[in-house]
C-alpha cells in the first residue's frame, strides 16, 4: 500500500476509519449548499487536523473571486464563476478527481451594484440524478436554467427583475418533482426613483421549468436562505425565512402560507434548519443587532408557531450554523464560535473567540468541525460537548465560499483557485 498525504490521514487508515465515499451515502455527494440536507454535514468523513499546500491532490485556477460553493454529484463538480472583465458568468462542470473543465456554459451577465463582499457567481447549483438548476441576476432578469450533466440546456426561466442593494445571492433547491427558488426582493431603503420589488417563493417543474406555484411573501429587504423541508407526507411543509414574514411554512402541493412568526427583526442572509420539529433561522445586519431564533413548528390546522428560545449574542449573520446529534455550531460574523442544544438553546460551550470575521459557512466533517475566515484562516475544532481546537492554518487567499465535502474529497475556494483536499491513494 503506497500512502502518500497527510500524516494525521495515515493515522486514521490504520484505525479503520474511512476516507472515501464507502464513508457512506452522506458523503457520497454534496448536491446542493451545505451538503445533503442543507446542515453542513458529511457522515463518516475524514479530513486532517492541518494541512499544507503540499496536501492539496489539486488546484485549479478560476479566474475570478466568487462566494457562490461548489457542488458535487457522482464525481463531477458544479460551480458558478464570473467573468467582470467580459460581463459573462460561467456554468462549469468538472472532475472531481483530476479538477479538469468537463464542461462550461457561458452567457452575458449585465453589471449591476454589489455589495463589496459580494459577486456576481453568489449563488450555488443543485443537481439530481437527471439535472444541474443554476441562477443568476441582473438589473432587469432573474435566471432559473436547467441543464443535462452533459452540459445541454433543457430549459431557461426568467422571473423579471431583480432589487436589492447588496446583489443576488440566493440558490435553487430540489424537492421531489419541483425545483423551489426564494425571490426575496427589497422594498425599503430604496434609491430615488427605484420601485420596491415583489417577494415571492416559486415552485417549477423540475423537467419543464413550468411554473407550479407562486406565493407572494413581505417585500422588505431581500434575503437569502434556500428552503428547507419539514416532515413527510401529508405533514411536508417548505420553511423559509425573511424579514418580513419572519420564519414561515408554506404547503408544498399549492404553496399556502400555513403560518408564520414574526421573529426575525432584520435581514435573513442563512439557510433556516430544522432539527426535530424545531425552525431555526437567524437575522441581522452589517452593523449588528444579529439574532437567532427556535420557534416550534405547528404540525395541525389552527396551531400556532411557538417560540422556543432567542440568541441576540453570538448569532451569526452570514454564515448558517451546521447542526448534528442536537447540537447547533455556531460562528458568528466576527469569528466567535458557539455550541448549544438546537431544541432549548442552552449553552453547551463557549462562546470562545476564534477571530477574524466569517461570511462562508462552517462544516462538520466526521468529527471535526472547518470554520474559514474570510480572510483564509481555516480552524478545525472537534465536534462534542466541550470546547477543542485541534488546528489552524491560513490558506494563503481569501474565502468566502462554503466548502463541500464528497467521496472523501474537501472542496475549497480560496482566492481565484478551486483545491481540492483528496483522500490517500491506496
Amino acid at each position: 500500500m503506497n500512502i502518500s498525504c497527510h500524516p494525521q490521514w495515515v493515522f486514521a487508515l490504520c484505525l479503520g476509519f474511512t476516507v472515501t465515499s464507502a464513508a457512506g451515502a452522506e458523503t457520497a455527494d454534496w448536491s446542493r449548499f451545505h451538503g445533503e440536507k442543507g446542515q453542513g454535514v458529511a457522515e463518516g468523513g475524514v479530513i486532517p487536523s492541518s494541512w499544507t499546500d503540499a496536501d492539496y491532490k489539486w488546484r485549479q485556477k478560476l479566474g475570478s473571486q466568487d462566494v457562490g460553493s461548489p457542488i458535487v454529484h457522482q464525481g463531477r463538480i458544479y460551480h458558478l464563476v464570473s467573468r467582470p472583465d467580459t460581463k459573462k458568468i460561467v456554468l462549469e462542470s468538472r472532475d472531481l478527481h483530476t479538477g479538469n473543465v468537463r464542461w462550461a456554459k457561458e452567457y452575458d451577465q449585465p453589471q449591476y451594484h454589489l455589495h463589496k463582499r459580494n459577486t456576481y457567481a453568489s449563488s450555488t447549483p443543485t443537481a439530481d440524478e437527471d439535472y444541474v438548476f443554476a441562477c443568476w441576476a441582473g438589473p432587469t432578469s432573474t435566471l432559473l436554467k436547467c441543464f443535462d450533466h452533459d452540459g445541454k440546456e433543457v430549459w431557461s426561466r426568467d422571473f423579471g427583475s431583480w432589487l436589492s442593494q447588496h446583489g443576488f445571492g440566493t440558490s435553487p433547491r430540489i424537492f421531489g418533482s419541483m425545483v423551489l427558488l426564494f425571490n426575496s426582493q427589497q422594498a425599503d431603503r430604496l434609491k430615488e426613483g427605484q420601485k420596491p420589488g415583489q417577494s415571492r417563493m416559486i415552485a417549477v417543474d423540475r423537467k419543464t421549468g413550468a411554473t407550479l406555484w407562486e406565493t407572494m411573501l413581505d417585500t422588505t429587504r431581500s434575503c437569502y436562505g434556500i428552503p428547507a423541508i419539514y416532515g413527510s407526507g401529508d405533514r411536508t411543509q417548505i420553511i423559509g425565512s425573511n424579514t418580513g414574514n419572519g420564519l414561515f411554512g408554506l404547503d408544498p402541493k399549492t404553496g399556502k402560507m400555513l403560518w408564520n412568526a414574526k421573529v426575525l427583526d432584520t435581514r435573513s442572509c442563512s439557510t433556516p434548519l430544522i432539527v426535530g420539529d424545531v425552525a431555526i433561522g437567524t437575522a441581522g445586519s452589517g452593523g449588528g443587532g444579529n439574532h437567532l431564533v427556535a420557534v416550534r413548528i405547528p404540525s395541525g390546522p389552527g396551531e400556532q408557531p411557538q417560540q422556543l428560545y432567542r440568541l441576540d449574542r453570538g448569532a451569526p449573520y452570514v454564515p448558517t450554523p451546521a447542526v448534528q446529534n442536537g447540537r447547533l455550531y455556531i460562528v458568528d460574523d466576527k469569528g466567535i464560535a458557539s455550541c448549544i442544544n438546537a431544541t432549548t438553546g442552552e449553552a453547551i460551550w463557549g462562546p470562545k473567540r476564534i477571530g477574524g470575521n466569517f461570511g462562508a459557512s462552517p462544516v462538520l466533517i466526521g468529527d471535526k468541525l472547518l470554520m474559514i475566515s474570510l480572510d483564509g484562516k481555516a480552524t478545525v475544532l472537534r465536534t462534542g460537548d466541550r470546547f477543542e481546537q485541534l488546528g489552524d492554518m491560513d490558506l494563503g487567499g481569501p474565502v468566502g465560499a462554503t466548502p463541500a465535502f464528497a467521496e472523501g474529497h474537501l472542496l475549497l475556494r480560496v482566492g481565484d483557485e478551486l483545491r481540492c483536499l483528496g483522500p490517500p491513494a491506496i
